[in-house]
């Protein structure tokens, strides 16, 4: 059986694994270059990871035929052995509907959640075997997804995730919270900036952040602007929110979270005090921290207002999906009452 530990320090070895956790961000960096898939927010921690991910399903529509071989070789690389096949039978009416049949197929796939966790969690299984000289699983089981279906459960869960190591307890400022996409959007930004503050430059000197304060390697995908996120309307309707606020309103939220000393109300005054960002979102102090808190403990298949999970519901029996009840009771609805009312 393998240990819990599989990203940290082994308390029976005595080996420290956190070179692991680099493992994963070059790989869902590398995956994202190539699938149809952008990075929102991650955390990778010493026994799990969290990924908030945005499927751009216009962004693979637009891509040709062969781009998308291009991309799909790069990925499986014996894969391209049977189009070489197909190509050189291109003149037969059976080999063009086949090869169209398997870039089509290769298309949905690039644009696919289950194949990208396919490709990474495979990928640093077989590297973690390697290092260990074992065999067998490496991850306890298969991943877990929600669908986020408004721009107040995308925020909310952007939160919770960038925000993991100050909940566990393993740091106490956003700075410190290694292998984060807060602390990469934050090393970004400090970059940028002509004049720097003194928490600026003691954050690019930092030794444990210094893979992301270097030049980016080639072919890895950057962060999703924040600016650019779309809001659950879809095209043209991008979520109101700036990077500079966003800095904000996490700030407050981990210091209300580090305060033990204070009392609940005084806590939640204190996000509201730095966050336009949350009276712009319409959420209250009390469901923002509840939500940053325990997020993964309020929905099961997805996430959203009231209004958002029985649209969805709807809309997933008019697809077709097998309810052996169709007017059963939604999970999350009383959680959605509760965090963003109707």
């Amino acid at each position: 059986m393998r240990r819990a530990y599989l990203c940290g320090d082994d308390p029976l070895s005595g080996r420290n694994l956190d070179h692991r956790k680099q493992w994963l961000v070059t790989r869902f960096k590398f995956l994202a270059a190539h699938f149809a898939i952008d990075i929102c927010a991650y955390a990778v921690m010493s026994n799990h990871y969290h990924l908030v991910l945005h499927v751009d399903k216009d962004r693979s529509e637009q891509w040709r035929d062969d781009e998308v071989v291009r991309r799909w070789t790069v990925l499986f690389p014996a894969n391209g052995a049977m189009l070489k096949t197909l190509r050189k039978n291109n003149k037969t009416r059976v080999a063009q509907r086949q090869y169209q049949r398997t870039v089509n197929l290769w298309r949905e796939r690039l644009r696919d959640i289950s194949w990208f966790m396919r490709c990474l969690n495979e990928n640093i299984a077989r590297m973690a075997n390697r290092e260990d000289e074992c065999t067998g699983r490496f991850w306890e089981g298969r991943f877990k997804s929600q669908a986020l279906l408004d721009e107040k459960a995308l925020l909310t869960c952007m939160a919770y995730v960038d925000l993991n190591p100050v909940r566990a307890g393993i740091t106490e400022s956003l700075e410190t919270s290694d292998f984060t996409s807060i602390q990469e959007r934050l090393i970004e930004h400090a970059k940028k900036v002509k004049t720097r503050t003194y928490r600026q430059h003691r954050l690019l000197t930092r030794r444990a952040s210094q893979h992301l304060v270097g030049h980016r390697s080639p072919g890895q995908a950057q962060l999703k602007p924040l600016a650019g996120m779309m809001a659950a309307k879809g095209k043209g309707h991008e979520l109101p929110i700036t990077q500079q606020a966003y800095f904000e309103l996490l700030e407050s939220t981990c210091k209300a979270i580090c305060s033990d000393e204070i009392e609940p109300d005084r806590r939640q005054q204190s996000v509201v005090e730095k966050s336009n960002l949350l009276q712009d979102f319409s959420i209250g102090p009390y469901a923002w921290l509840s939500g940053v808190l325990a997020f993964h403990r309020y929905y099961a298949t997805a996430a959203g207002t009231e209004t958002s999970l029985l649209h969805f519901h709807r809309s997933r029996i008019k697809a077709g999906v097998d309810y052996k009840h169709l007017h059963k009771w939604i999970r999350g609805t009383n959680s959605a009452r509760l965090l963003y009312g109707t």
